[in-house]
């Protein structure tokens, strides 16, 4: 016999069918997160693993119903992750104090700079681009090279004038495809310390970015709400409209 839907599924059905499906197209811009995958050298790759089984689940449960809970162990600096203030400044905002406003639906700007002869992506690389109110998210390719040893090494990087001249034109996220925003050799980390120091998120390890428009866009990078951690993974992505 035909299984009967409830009440709460017939109301689901009738608003998907009331509801047409929004005119954009979905770019995912994040790396998964895998068992053994190392993001950045010298930090541990992500553990996975079985918390309750679905074997051991059966114990639970009824005849033929099972459950997965699932356990992960991995530092904040994991795959495509967000960076906060706290991340940088002790009295800076958290993952959890972060206004939804200003990770969600922003009107996105990709600036290329892949395939350059430098790796210091530096202020000329934005003059007489409009980045107020945006986030800006810089392509430089170098994700081609992600789960492998050479993302690590001669990776490309903002300046500090970059950085500068990001936060004094109004651009409120900035985002990248490399492996930091920063010249890892620089133990100031200049770009992290301006433009977090003026409440603009970082989205470092980006990838896909080929795939988006320079404009016409919308930007979102949601990590989860907890108190306490600078840093945390997000499920990035562009909505590009038709």
């Amino acid at each position: 016999p035909k299984a009967q839907r409830t009440d709460g599924q017939k109301r689901s059905v009738l608003l998907a069918k009331e509801t047409p499906m929004p005119p954009h197209t979905l770019i995912d811009l994040s790396h998964t997160i895998e068992e053994g995958v190392i993001t950045y050298k010298g930090l541990p790759a992500p553990l996975i693993c079985d918390y309750i089984s679905r074997e051991a689940s059966k114990a639970s449960y009824a005849a033929g119903t099972t459950f997965h809970i699932g356990k992960i162990e991995m530092v904040a600096n994991t795959g495509t992750y967000l960076d906060s203030p706290f991340h940088r400044f002790a009295e800076g905002i958290d993952m959890a104090a972060l206004p939804l406003e200003s990770l969600a639906h922003l009107p996105g700007l990709v600036v290329r700079a892949a395939d350059r002869p430098v790796r210091a992506i530096d202020a000329t690389t934005f003059a007489g681009l409009d980045v107020r109110g945006k986030a800006v998210l810089v392509h430089t390719g170098w994700d081609r090279h992600w789960a492998t040893d050479a993302y690590f090494e001669g990776h490309p990087f903002l300046t500090r004038d970059a950085a500068t001249w990001l936060r004094d034109n109004g651009a409120v996220l900035v985002g990248i495809d490399s492996l930091n925003i920063d010249d890892t050799t620089d133990g100031e980390r200049p770009v992290h310390t301006i433009l977090l120091g003026a409440e603009i998120p970082v989205v470092e390890h980006l990838c896909h970015l080929a795939a988006l428009p320079d404009e016409g866009f919308h930007f979102h990078a949601v990590p989860v709400k907890v108190k306490g951690l600078g840093t945390f993974p997000v499920r990035a992505f562009g909505m590009v409209a038709p």
